[in-house]
């Protein structure tokens, strides 16, 4: 169940009529200022909605503003133009050409909307609001008149000093710092001198081989030798075996004939059978 309402304190009759007045007598006393426009521009917010600037170089054409106006007042036309190809072997490109952006200020309701939509940030708001003509069909402003309302658009206003930093400006900074960095150490490489060709290093006694080990020299030299199987080695074969005179030698069965064959038998062998 609600709570009962407190009651409430009787009216006296004539409060109305004195806090008015009150109000009228106040203001009679202070100074009248008047605002000396035009001679004296008056000081308008950055939002104004003046007039819409247009920057010509981000439109694309895509026809979004004249779609979404309410009142048709945005006119566009265009072309289509052919881009050779960047790389020898590529496919030629098509692009559109703006050939005509005006904007009907007579229809215009100031909805803002086309600006809204842009998403390629081609439109902006102007505070300038002077534009008046004598004759209507001079409020539709044509493109070169659009861009000259640019430079009236005011500049953004400063981000919040907590606020992330927009990643398009991180991403170029930090290929600018990239680049600074490469171009520093070439610079820095090509004003170095060339250095001197280091003298061979004597070993110290303490690095020096000792009489018992081998030289590292003849370390590595005996390493990189090859080595063959023992039973294909080209040195033993050419030995002579006690058999075998060596390459020089004559043999037994043909320079000296008391020598015997291992396969005949000798005189006394003979004697003795």
């Amino acid at each position: 169940m609600a709570a009962p309402l407190p009651p409430s304190r009787p009216r006296i009759p004539g409060s109305g009529l004195a806090k008015g007045l009150a109000v009228t007598l106040r203001t009679m006393t202070r100074k009248t200022v008047t605002e000396q426009y035009p001679d004296v521009q008056p000081d308008l917010p950055p939002r104004t909605r003046g007039v819409i600037g247009l920057f010509e170089e981000n439109c694309t054409v895509c026809m979004l503003c004249a779609r979404e106006c309410p009142d048709w007042c945005i006119y566009i036309d265009s072309h289509k133009e052919t881009v050779p190809a960047a790389t020898p072997g590529g496919r030629e490109r098509s692009r559109n050409v703006l050939d005509r952006f005006a904007i009907d200020f007579s229809l215009c309701m100031y909805c803002g909307i086309c600006i809204e939509v842009c998403p390629f940030d081609a439109l902006f708001w102007s505070p300038e609001f002077e534009y008046a003509e004598t004759d209507i069909r001079e409020l539709t402003h044509e493109r070169d008149k659009l861009r000259e309302w640019m430079w009236t658009v005011p500049a953004p206003p400063a981000l919040d000093p907590g606020a992330e930093e927009p990643k398009e400006i991180a991403t170029a900074r930090k290929t600018a710092e990239k680049l600074a960095a490469q171009q520093a150490q070439q610079t820095s490489q090509a004003q170095q001198p060339p250095q001197a060709q280091q003298a061979p290093q004597v070993p110290s006694a303490q690095q020096a081989p000792s009489a018992d080990e081998p030289h590292a020299d003849e370390q590595a030299r005996a390493a990189e030798r090859p080595t063959r199987p023992q039973g294909d080695s080209k040195q033993q074969t050419d030995q002579p075996t006690p058999d075998q005179p060596g390459p020089g030698e004559p043999r037994p069965d043909q320079s000296r004939p008391d020598h015997p064959r291992p396969d005949q038998p000798g005189p006394d062998q003979e004697g003795r059978g």
